[in-house]
């Protein structure tokens, strides 16, 4: 998709963005539609930015010094002494004096700033893998402290990793080494990932504001944003429902959608008796795409590496990756979808079912610390 050629330089954005080139074009200017109603013409806050903005800097990245490993091996120690399971954790009893008051601050950025945070400096080898899962609980219940359900088996933890053992494995997103579109989570204000270890070659966190994708469609193609707030946009998961892929809520601009629920692919056919994309809902997907990589922000990722992104508001991808033979040449993230009783967003109604499904105080809670074969099943509903 080509973004080449001269654009409106955004208030919100350091450098010049084209209006995406697409198949299809908008009527003349008189007969261009306005943006919906109660929509803004331009968001000006810290969530809209463009990779560029970060150039030559690294004040994103929040690097661990000795004092804060310090405080995590005493909480860790001290936690474990309690005899506690594991999601019991909480700022209470996994103390930290100085890194704490650091972590909140970056929670408030996450929420309210530019939307994301990268953790820095835990190594992995120096933690079993039951440690380095509870170092990871602990530092994430300081961002955003409620964990939810991220499948209908309620799987909390979820391990992205390269897993080629059936063909159908091997082409879900969560398991295939290909490049993937930008998406948000289907659940989660916030979304979490632990990087346990590196592909050989490839697999970048590749980030880009939703913010900024609203602003130069608001520019230069308000239909765009129209369909894009349409409530007949027809998801199939995690059940079939209608409802817009952008909302403008409590003065807040939210974004929700992935290809696969909109579209299927080879892991997820998506049923034939669903109505299809229009061919504007279509063009919409990939005006999205296509200024989302012409503002990216790409991240090399480090093992140990901690990522929190606000995923009402960041679009997330990944680059193709191959892995290598050694264990620490093998890509592999731990997945969590969060939310905070304090910085928390209003969710619009049509996403409230699903918030409450994955936060909510019913249903079963499943923490796998590694990765477990699809026809798992528990042998009993409660632990010891």
């Amino acid at each position: 998709m080509s973004t080449a050629g001269a654009g409106p330089v955004l208030a919100a954005a350091t450098s010049t963005v084209a209006p995406p080139s697409l198949p299809l074009h908008t009527k003349p200017k008189a007969d261009v539609p306005a943006l919906p109603a109660g929509f803004p013409a331009h968001v000006s806050v810290k969530l809209a930015w463009t990779g560029s903005d970060f150039d030559n800097k690294s004040d994103h990245i929040f690097v661990l010094n000795e004092l804060h490993h310090a405080e995590i091996n005493a909480a860790l120690e001290s936690y474990k002494a309690l005899g506690q399971d594991g999601d019991l954790i909480e700022p209470a009893n996994f103390v930290l004096p100085t890194l704490g008051p650091k972590l909140r601050e970056l929670s408030r950025d996450v929420h309210e700033g530019r939307g994301f945070c990268l953790i820095r400096g835990i190594n992995p080898a120096d933690y079993t893998v039951e440690d380095l899962t509870l170092v990871y609980l602990g530092v994430q219940s300081y961002i955003a402290e409620q964990r939810g359900r991220q499948d209908k088996r309620g799987n909390m933890l979820i391990h992205i990793v390269a897993d080629n053992s059936t063909k159908q494995a091997a082409e879900h997103h969560r398991h295939s080494t290909k490049a993937i579109t930008f998406h948000n989570e289907e659940t989660g204000d916030v979304v979490g990932w632990l990087t346990r270890s590196t592909a050989a070659t490839g697999g970048k966190c590749i980030i880009a504001s939703a913010y900024t994708v609203y602003n130069v469609l608001a520019a230069t193609r308000p239909d765009v944003i129209r369909t894009l707030a349409r409530s007949d946009w027809p998801f199939a998961m995690p059940r079939f429902h209608c409802r817009p892929v952008i909302f403008y809520e409590d003065s807040r601009l939210i974004m929700n959608f992935g290809r696969a629920a909109l579209l299927g692919n080879e892991a997820h056919p998506r049923p034939k008796n669903l109505p299809s994309l229009t061919a504007r809902q279509i063009e919409a997907l990939d005006a999205i795409e296509a200024v989302a990589k012409a503002t990216q922000l790409e991240i090399q990722t480090q093992a140990g590496d901690m990522h929190f992104i606000n995923n009402l508001a960041v679009l997330h991808r990944r680059e193709g990756f191959a892995n290598g033979q050694a264990p620490h040449e093998k890509r592999h993230l731990v997945r969590m979808r969060l939310r905070s009783a304090e910085h928390g967003w209003r969710i619009p109604r049509e996403l409230e079912a699903d918030w409450e499904e994955a936060f909510g105080a019913t249903g079963v809670k499943h923490w796998h610390v590694e990765p477990m074969p699809l026809y798992f099943f528990p042998m009993r509903l409660y632990p010891n």
